[in-house]
């Protein structure tokens, strides 16, 4: 019923550029309950009218899915827009200045991203007007240009704010305007603001009919007959709000609004009586709590903590009841401190003094959040504890220098620990120091009995190390690593036990020397296996030559390594190599002798049997034994697992 008891007139103009291309767009929806326009401009002239076009389209979509004047509705329909441009498909970013009108035919409120323009204008007066989201705009609001320089400012199409933003895209968001019957609502893009002042504007609205078509027409002849030079395309729009939609229930509603008063009225009442009963309890319990406070105040002061600590629980209940979180915050501090002091004062009589002082340091940091209270109580029983923990103190670190051998030092702190503990009327302390002295007396004298045999004991032991350091000097000579390494282990555990880090580091370069010996072994053996691996592939492809090449560079690792047994067995594998070459080479020969023989005349069956026996019998006579874990066929016929290794521009003859 809204649309249909009130009138809102629309007229608008949008004409293009002089290369005939218009990136503005406007579209305008009204609903029964609410009404919805949009005007944007295209900020990248050389993109067709797509991004325009779809940013009023989106916004107009969102706002009729759900329509509302909330400032959250207003906010997505905007931000629906920037993903809609963001998400397009288009070689060239998409951006467009925007302005968004929702109305429900009583009030407006209107939404801005960029340097479209609004205005309101009532009895020829302008009411109310938008702000460009440019850099100009905010250095007028600083006072840094004049308003009427903004329009032809090198700045004024700078924006902060504009849909397309990938970050940081905050809409501005207007509060509800109230409409008024004949106001007048203009929006336009750059291409009329540019030319056209606010002044001319001003006064075209003043002259306005109720027809707002007649408005649009005068607005665009004034601009054209201005004739600019460098005129872009422009859009003009005009709501004409001749009659703005009135409540029928109104009247009605503010007299279900009084009727509904009265009974809260009456418990409001109700209510202050009861509130003023229980204020008036409440106050009786702050004064009550107040005077606890200041006694628990006193008792701490006096250093009566037994007493404080009963009159700060009963402030602390006080003010739970009247709910007075800061004066309870300060009553549990104060209860921390109390406390921790009795807490302390508990571990002095126990006679547990670090406990103690630990319980005295704690109250301390709890003084700092009770208003320093007791801190000199605290401070005399720190003092206490120092002194009863520096006798034991002493007394400790005079055990420490007699097990270090310091005699001496060691009867220096014990006897100060006495002179210490008579001076404070420390019983236990001086008791304790005295026993020290009579230890120390009776470990002086064992110490010089065990001197001597110590002594003894720790030259066998170097000779030993230094034997074993020698054994290993000489299995690494001899190029045995592994012995070698075991020797050096064994001598740095020894070295260690003694505790002689010259003779460590010494025995531990060692061991590093041979460990790195051993890589190298290993390497080797490794780079020996890959030649045997390429000779046997060598062999399975009939390449002899190549074949007994790998062979050559195994064997010369393995002699480097001295492990003759794997020299002896490459040995043997060349011999069988040489006897698998003939062998093929006598197979070849028949085959081409028995071709010719085919040429010339028809060999018989038993010719080419007997002859085949031939080859077989010579080549078994030749071949020698096989050695133990080489099978019938010869090493040269076992498959391995193969892995290449590029040998490509090794001749045979660098072989040493």
């Amino acid at each position: 019923m809204r649309k249909q008891n009130a009138e809102f007139l629309t007229a608008f103009t949008s004409e293009a550029n002089k290369d005939l291309k218009n990136t503005d767009s406007f579209g305008f929806v009204e609903l029964d309950q609410f009404a919805c326009y949009v005007v944007a401009d295209g900020i990248d002239d050389k993109i067709d009218a797509i991004a325009a076009k779809l940013a009023v389209d989106t916004v107009i979509s969102t706002f009729t899915e759900a329509p509302s004047m909330s400032k959250r509705r207003l906010s997505a329909c905007l931000k629906s827009a920037n993903n809609a441009l963001l998400h397009a498909k288009s070689k060239m970013k998409l951006k467009v200045s925007i302005t968004v009108i929702v109305t429900d035919y009583i009030k407006l409120r209107y939404g801005q991203a960029g340097n479209t323009r609004l205005r309101l204008y009532r009895s020829g007066f302008l009411k109310e007007q938008s702000k460009d989201t440019s850099l100009s705009a905010d250095m007028v609001q600083m006072h840094k240009i004049e308003a009427d320089k903004l329009e032809q400012h090198e700045e004024r199409n700078n924006l902060y704010c504009y849909l397309g933003q990938k970050e940081g895209f905050y809409p501005f968001i207007s509060k509800k305007i109230k409409l008024s019957n004949s106001d007048v609502i203009a929006l336009y893009t750059r291409g009329i603001w540019e030319y056209v002042d606010e002044g001319e504007l001003k006064d075209a609205f003043a002259d306005a009919t109720t027809e707002p078509q007649e408005t649009v027409d005068a607005i665009e002849d004034l601009l054209l007959s201005k004739q600019p030079k460098n005129l872009e395309k422009y859009t003009f729009v005009t709501i004409f709000v001749n009659k703005v939609y009135i409540d029928p229930n109104k009247k009605r509603k503010i007299k279900k609004i009084i009727m509904a008063l009265i009974p809260i009225l009456t418990v409001v009442i109700t209510l202050s009586i009861i509130l003023y009963v229980r204020y008036d309890k409440k106050r009786k319990n702050i004064e009550e709590m107040n005077e606890k406070y200041l006694s628990t105040i006193e008792y701490i002061q006096s250093d009566n903590y037994v007493r404080a600590s009963e009159e700060v629980d009963k402030a602390i209940e006080l003010a739970e009841k009247v709910k007075d979180k800061k004066m309870k915050k300060e009553l549990e501090n104060y209860k921390k401190l109390i406390e921790s002091v009795i807490a302390a004062d508990e571990k002095l009589d126990e006679k547990k003094y670090d406990q103690a002082q630990q319980a005295y340091q704690k109250a301390s940091n709890r003084s700092r959040y009770a208003d320093n209270l007791g801190k000199e109580y605290i401070e005399e029983g720190l003092e206490v504890t120092a002194d009863y923990l520096s006798v034991y103190d002493l007394i400790s670190l005079g055990d420490t220098l007699a097990l270090n051998l310091q005699y001496e030092k060691a009867e220096e702190k014990y006897l100060e620990a006495k002179a210490l503990a008579g001076k404070i009327y420390f019983d236990e302390g001086r008791n304790s120091a005295i026993a020290a002295l009579e230890r120390l007396y009776e470990d002086q004298k064992k110490d010089i009995e065990e001197k001597d045999k110590k002594v003894q004991e720790e030259a066998a032991e170097q000779t030993a190390g230094a034997s074993i350091v020698a054994q290993g000097d000489s299995a690494f000579a001899a190029q045995d690593y592994d012995s070698a390494k075991v020797y050096y282990t064994t001598a740095l555990k020894k070295y260690i036990e003694l505790g002689d880090e010259i003779q460590k580091e010494a025995v531990n370069t060692k061991l590093q020397a041979a460990n790195k010996k051993i890589e190298e072994q290993k390497e080797k053996e490794k780079e020996a296996q890959e030649y045997l691996l390429e000779a046997q592939e060598c062999i399975e492809q009939k390449d002899f030559l190549m074949a007994k090449k790998y062979y050559l560079f195994a064997k010369d690792i393995y002699a480097s390594l001295k492990n003759d047994d794997k020299v002896d067995e490459i040995g043997r594998k060349m011999e069988l190599l040489d006897l698998e070459k003939e062998r093929e080479e006598l197979l070849e020969e028949s085959s081409k002798n028995m071709e010719t023989s085919t040429e010339e005349e028809t060999t018989t069956e038993e010719e080419k049997e007997e002859t085949e026996s031939s080859i077989e019998e010579s080549t078994s006579e030749n071949l020698p034994e096989m050695g133990e874990g080489e099978e019938e066929s010869g090493v040269l016929s076992q498959p391995i697992e193969k892995e290449t290794k590029g040998m490509e521009g090794i001749e045979l003859g660098e072989v040493s």
